[in-house]
């Protein structure tokens, strides 16, 4: 009984964004805000980019990092957990798979993060999940909601952009209106946005989520400043000589739960990440030497990530 909408602690969790409108009408006026703002393309310089089945978390005066974002999210749903105290972030990418321990990572790092700084609310923004044909954004949504209603911690949702709220239609089909976000950590705003870059390490963080891995990665450490990848493992891909063989739109229809609204970079980002999988069968091996992680630090000069060799002891 901690979930708290539109300022009133609530007994039961919505059982899906219908209801949660239907009672709740000021969230419409929330996403409407939202969808006013401009989109940014937001370049690799001060980015943090969270992918699919990643979490990562962040405090104001952290100077290694100006924006925390994410995109591609369809049936996904972007969710930003904030201190209103202390501005601490967390931003995660979920798409249904380990949900409910990353709730509480993410409240944790924001406790963490907000030690020492004025007291505030937990407050909680979604965005993402259109109203799809087979209900899978729906099924995100819920598991989302639930999670955080779970939790011990009293957690304000202020914003709900998600279903009907970020669905246009695009002659016949249902369409995302808005695919990313990204989060000003200095400021607290929060905008629709897309990214030139979507590294470090592109290839092999899909390449976990392809090979099924359900659990969710938290990719920054906030106490080094440093970008964080694995260590993991997955089984050989048998096949992949014929999944690269397949066509684009092949592609497209067996890998995406949205294949009417993927961006373009979507087949050619599935076709990488296979042939990585190919030529890196035993990452632990050929990857995560020592079964370390590999960090990255952001480069003073460029501003972007760059990898510490594996010679350097973190």
């Amino acid at each position: 009984m901690v979930l708290v909408l539109n300022g009133v602690l609530q007994d039961d969790c919505p059982m899906d964004t219908n209801s949660l409108f239907l009672q709740h009408p000021v969230y419409r006026d929330y996403a409407q805000q939202l969808h006013s703002i401009q989109a940014k393309s937001i370049g690799p310089v001060g980015l943090l980019y969270v992918g699919q089945r990643e979490l990562a978390a962040a405090a104001p005066h952290d100077k290694n990092i100006n924006i925390i974002g994410a995109d591609d999210a369809t049936t996904c749903i972007i969710v930003v957990v904030r201190h209103s105290g202390s501005g601490a972030v967390a931003l995660a990418h979920f798409d249904g798979s380990g949900v409910d321990e990353a709730v509480c990572t993410m409240v944790s790092r924001v406790q963490e993060l907000a030690l020492g700084y004025p007291e505030g609310r937990i407050e909680l923004q979604l965005i993402g999940g259109y109203r799809d044909s087979q209900g899978y954004g729906e099924d995100v949504f819920y598991s989302i909601m639930q999670s955080f209603h779970k939790h011990h911690q009293e957690i304000d949702l202020t914003q709900a952009c998600v279903g009907e709220l970020n669905t246009m239609l695009r002659g016949e089909i249902n369409c995302p209106i808005i695919y990313g976000v990204g989060v000003n950590i200095k400021t607290g705003e929060i905008f629709p946005a897309s990214f030139l870059d979507r590294g470090p390490d592109r290839q092999l963080r899909d390449a976990r989520i392809f090979m099924g891995a359900q659990t969710v990665l938290d990719v920054y450490d906030s106490t080094l400043g440093m970008l964080r990848i694995g260590p993991f493992n997955y089984d050989p891909l048998r096949g992949a000589d014929l999944w690269l063989s397949q066509t684009d739109e092949f592609l497209l229809q067996h890998l995406s739960s949205s294949p009417d609204v993927e961006p373009p970079h979507f087949a050619p980002q599935m076709r990488a990440t296979i042939r990585f999988i190919q030529e890196n069968q035993f990452p632990a091996v050929t990857v995560f030497r020592d079964n370390r992680p590999r960090y990255y630090r952001r480069d003073d000069a460029t501003g972007c990530w760059v990898l510490i060799l594996d010679s350097v002891r973190i």
